[in-house]
């Protein structure tokens, strides 16, 4: 039995087998809960809300699902489903209070899915992403939004030609002050100044990498890897972490970064060095509170949020891939 020192080490070493397992289908992951969330950022974060639900649902199943790219839609499905149900505030939490676990789940999900395919466009769009983009059968289809044929059909009927991005909104938010103050200490490589805008409070993240919280120990991870964690992607090759292949053409020179708008929001974006010029390899959200951050939030591991950005944005990028946690070799 694995004591309490050994256990996150062994659930480590299971989500990193877990990840290297179904990386190749993150692509379509992300592109699915991109047409149901309708936003880059929303997206990610489902996807990575998915792919934890996943881990934790495999565990209990004790077996592989027979389609893991469906039932990965299916996960996403039901995570989506739930958030509109909270929002929407439709049923109480507690209604089916006394049936067994799993029955509560599974007969909540399917009705929530009812009425969320005949009332909500979100999951009218889930339909249509699922039958005609990732060409699932009706059945297939019904399976994944744990509905009924019928209720496939209706919600297509009533979706198609719903899927229309709204235009990119002009900047009508002043860019905070707080924005400046972090490019310009960032620019200058000063990891003084960075920690000092942080928050006593602040948490700052590493998607689905880590999270710190306080400046100090956001400062010895996070604010250090983004200042100086290039000298360690030059070396991938030998001291692992990053997936050497992409990491070619980059030189061992500071990046830096500028605020740019993005669909409703600021977004710092990473410009590092290569052979045939600068490229963005990284995005960073920040959430102010006066002078100071109170979040940090970075992007470095997430490919496919990284390149719809940027193609939005116009700018050049790179890709990381997904991996943080390779052997040194």
């Amino acid at each position: 039995m694995s004591t309490s020192n050994e256990l996150p080490g062994a659930v480590q070493t299971s989500w990193h087998g877990f990840l290297e397992t179904y990386e190749p289908l993150r692509p379509d992951l992300y592109r699915y809960c991109r047409h149901l969330t309708r936003s880059a950022w929303d997206a990610e974060d489902l996807a990575q809300d998915t792919l934890a639900r996943a881990f934790v649902t495999l565990g209990q199943m004790g077996h592989s699902p027979a389609n893991a790219r469906a039932w990965l839609f299916r996960v996403a499905s039901n995570l989506w489903i739930d958030r509109v149900r909270r929002t929407r505030r439709e049923e109480p939490l507690d209604l089916h209070e006394g049936e067994p676990g799993d029955a509560r789940v599974s007969r909540s999900a399917r009705e929530a899915a009812g009425t969320l395919l005949g009332q909500l466009a979100p999951q009218e769009r889930a339909a249509v992403v699922l039958k005609d983009v990732f060409e699932l059968s009706l059945e297939e289809t019904a399976d994944a939004l744990a509905t009924s044929v019928g209720a496939v059909k209706a919600a297509l009927h009533r979706a198609r030609g719903k899927l229309i991005e709204p235009p990119a909104d002009p900047p009508s938010v002043p860019k905070p002050a707080v924005l400046d103050a972090f490019c310009n200490a960032f620019n200058a490589g000063d990891l003084d100044r960075l920690t000092a805008l942080l928050l006593d409070t602040a948490s700052v993240q590493v998607n689905a990498a880590t999270t710190q919280y306080g400046p100090e120990a956001a400062r010895r991870t996070v604010l250090w890897g983004m200042l100086f964690g290039v000298q360690r992607m030059v070396t991938a090759n030998v001291n692992g972490g990053i997936d050497a292949r992409f990491m070619q053409g980059v030189l061992a020179a500071a990046p830096r970064v500028e605020a740019r708008w993005h669909r409703g929001a600021w977004v710092l974006i990473h410009w590092y060095a290569h052979h045939d010029g600068e490229a963005v390899r990284a995005l960073t959200r920040i959430e102010a509170d006066g002078e100071h951050v109170a979040h940090l939030h970075n992007y470095f591991f997430d490919p496919d949020l990284i390149a719809e950005v940027c193609a939005e944005l116009g700018v050049p990028f790179r890709a990381n891939g997904y991996r943080w946690f390779l052997p040194k070799r």
